[in-house]
């Protein structure tokens, strides 16, 4: 059986963003299933935990003496099983592969800085100076992307591991309306939140904390 760690508890603005949802969501897409090790932060800062993930986070992936760290790692991991997230066709499963990079080091790295800004560090003078050149950055890259989508449903005109890995970044915008302001992506989101593997994920990551 694959086990995954997650958080016990993360603040609200947190919730439905932490990296086990593309962990969940691969997982619902491949149709494997899985269980989850809560955690806390006792466990997270133990020597037994960070021999599994030598920074601390979540996820880690369990499953038959393989252990994984990195989401992006363990969802090319599951995704490699599943003909959902990665074409048959060599070509179409590098280039959905390429999409997971680029989902990683295209956009969230723009995305994580307004995201931190906004969220940890709004009342400090040097974030409230830098963010406007934070925010224009995040717009131009949004723009590409939208520019790239096109008319497309889906980046490579089907579903795969690229999309969920772009709109799990895409949500880290939430607490703005950047994504509002691009129709496209807007729509794009929506359209890869509303499929059934992905609201069983989200809806298991946010049922323990209901719990509290």
């Amino acid at each position: 059986m694959i086990t995954i760690s997650a958080f016990k508890w993360v603040p609200p603005f947190a919730q439905g963003l932490v990296r086990d949802l593309r962990v969940r969501w691969a997982l619902e897409e491949a149709g494997l299933p899985y269980q989850t090790r809560l955690i806390d932060p006792d466990v997270q800062g133990s020597s037994e935990y960070r021999s599994l993930q030598p920074f601390g986070q979540v996820p880690v992936f369990q499953e038959d003496g393989l252990t994984l760290f990195e989401s992006g790692a363990i969802v090319l991991h599951i995704a490699s099983r599943s003909e959902v997230l990665l074409p048959a066709d060599a070509a179409g499963r590098a280039r959905a592969m390429t999409w997971v990079f680029a989902a990683l080091n295209s956009m969230e790295i723009y995305i994580q800085q307004l995201a931190e800004i906004d969220l940890f560090n709004a009342d400090q003078q040097w974030a409230q100076l830098h963010r406007p050149d934070v925010e224009k950055a995040v717009q131009r890259r949004l723009q590409e992307l939208a520019a790239c989508l096109g008319d497309r449903e889906y980046l490579e005109g089907r579903f795969t591991v690229g999309d969920l890995m772009m709109t799990t970044v895409l949500r880290n915008l939430r607490h703005t309306r950047l994504i509002n302001a691009v129709p496209t992506l807007k729509a794009y989101q929506e359209r890869c939140e509303a499929r059934p593997a992905f609201q069983r994920a989200l809806a298991a990551q946010m049922e323990p904390f209901r719990q509290r």
